[in-house]
């Protein structure tokens, strides 16, 4: 058995979700993530599947809906981008601790691992905080990096409820502001936060940031 990813061309029809869940529901695959989009007339459903087998079996019924147009068979998104380290805070910081984040994971991806970085530069305290509450509905995020001068309140509370809702590595820059007690790790210098992001949640590093106990501001 085997993870699969499928995009599935249909037309745009109500009752669509309804058909191609029936029959996913019927073979027993779990859905582990699923996006569609709508064009003018046709929509587009990019699903993972868990623990599939009889795959062809499965495509051969799902061509018997009336409103399936075609399906792709891919690698899941996991397989090609792999891990995500989300960047959130001020332009200057978030490109500082980017730069470190991409060469480290650069280093461990020749290697055969598969790290991806995301960034967004924003300023504000609820668009910050808007932020940080969108990675719970993320998928394959490992570590978030607040990089910013001056982060707290609603920041904070999202960070604080995010970590409640996933196993998620948060690491701050070192700066005032209430956010800094709900990091894992406190890093002064924002290259070096952006590697030892990366090194966290690498399989091919031996960094442990568990191992560090109190002692996690650097």
């Amino acid at each position: 058995m085997v993870n699969v990813a499928l995009t599935i061309t249909t037309k745009e029809e109500v009752g669509v979700l309804d058909e191609i869940t029936k029959v996913i529901s019927a073979f027993g695959f779990n859905i582990s993530y699923a996006n569609l989009y709508v064009g003018i007339d046709t929509g587009v459903l990019n699903i993972e599947l868990e623990n599939v087998e009889n795959l062809d079996e499965f495509i051969e019924e799902l061509y018997k809906i009336d409103f399936v147009l075609d399906i792709e068979k891919h690698s899941t998104l996991k397989d090609i981008f792999g891990k995500r380290i989300i960047i959130i805070g001020g332009g200057a910081q978030v490109s500082k601790v980017a730069a470190g984040a991409i060469i480290e994971a650069d280093r461990h991806n020749i290697r055969g691992e598969h790290i991806s970085v995301d960034t967004i530069p924003l300023v504000g305290e609820d668009n910050i905080a808007d932020a940080v509450e969108a990675i719970s509905r993320l998928s394959r995020v490992g570590a978030l990096v607040l990089a910013g001068s001056l982060m707290g309140g609603r920041i904070t509370e999202a960070v604080r409820a995010v970590k409640k809702e996933r196993d998620l590595l948060v690491i701050s820059l070192n700066m005032p502001g209430s956010v800094t007690s709900e990091a894992d790790l406190i890093v002064t210098d924002p290259t070096q936060a952006g590697v030892m992001a990366v090194m966290a949640i690498a399989d091919t590093a031996v960094f442990d940031v568990a191992r560090l106990k109190g002692n996690n501001k650097f």
